[in-house]
């Protein structure tokens, strides 16, 4: 083993041929991420928990007795940390959604569906009984290695969460998405101050810092825009 520039003993992960490189690099970056260890410890689902921590730490969207939709939560990291932040189930409510299964949390309701399904939307009122306060998504499309290809393909995946937040957000509700610097976020940024009163990126210390993954928040939704409106 060697030292990184920490002074921490590094893991090289030696695969005889057996890993691809990009696999043998990512499973090394595991084992040697200091917010992958930390999750273990603290019984979280993924480091990803760290970084939800930081942004409600600093903007405290995740209020004692909320109601918060999780999308894309698998393995539900982040519903982990909502929970126990608006006091599910007693006084707040959490509902996580995936295409994949998700193991049970405490205080959390998990619906196994697709959000971007035409339904979606009015199913979850249904389960909620009402309005969300806050729509979260730290998901990631799968990527291509064509940086413009899986560029729009994120940028798609932000947009349907974007949507299905106007659907099911009450006024005054905040949407808080996975985003990565490209030159088309100013487009959806265009379209979120039409929709909230504040909008902003926001880096946690937590995201890798060769990544460019950012996350958008914005808060203070202006209410049920019109399909005239949204149409634009």
């Amino acid at each position: 083993m060697a030292k990184d520039t920490t002074g921490r003993l590094r893991i090289t992960v030696k695969s005889a041929g057996r890993l691809k490189l990009s696999s043998k690099l990512w499973l090394e970056r595991q084992l040697n991420d200091p917010y992958v260890q930390q999750a273990k410890r603290d019984g979280l689902r993924s480091r990803a928990a760290y970084k939800l921590i930081e942004i409600d730490d600093k903007y405290h969207f995740l209020k004692r007795g909320a109601a918060i939709v999780d999308l894309g939560a698998a393995p539900g990291g982040w519903s982990q940390i909502a929970a126990k932040r608006v006091g599910a189930p007693e006084r707040g409510k959490v509902v996580a959604i995936d295409l994949l299964e998700m193991p049970e949390i405490v205080g959390v309701e998990f619906a196994q569906m697709d959000f971007l399904a035409d339904d979606a939307p009015a199913r979850l009122l249904a389960m909620m009984g009402g309005r969300a306060d806050v729509v979260m998504s730290d998901m990631a499309a799968n990527t291509t290695g064509h940086r413009k290809t899986d560029q729009l393909r994120i940028l798609g995946l932000v947009e349907g969460a974007m949507a299905f937040a106007a659907d099911v957000l009450n006024p005054g509700g905040t949407f808080v998405a996975k985003v990565f610097q490209s030159g088309a976020d100013a487009t959806l940024m265009t379209q979120l101050k039409r929709d909230f009163t504040t909008v902003r990126h926001v880096k946690p210390a937590s995201s890798r810092a060769d990544s460019s993954e950012r996350y958008v928040l914005a808060m203070g939704f202006r209410g049920q825009p019109s399909h005239a409106q949204r149409d634009a």
